[in-house]
């Protein structure tokens, strides 16, 4: 499968600097993962912005309906 990596992009909302996975999805995601987090795509940009990316702060996300 051909990487889409220029549309991807457009709507990657990462704010880590010279991010080598950015607009890569599949290697973002199995990155993250790998960690317990989810990609930054998950959380709204003023969370994204604290890289807590955690499978944690995604619940309690969800709990107070903010995502």
């Amino acid at each position: 499968m051909e990487c889409k990596k220029s549309s991807n992009a457009r709507f990657c909302n990462c704010t880590y600097p010279g991010c080598e996975k950015h607009g890569v999805c599949c290697e973002c995601l199995q990155y993250h993962l790998g960690m317990r987090q989810l990609p930054g795509c998950c959380f709204p940009k003023e969370v994204e912005r604290t890289y807590d990316r955690s499978f944690e702060r995604f619940a309690a996300l969800v709990t107070a309906r903010q995502v």
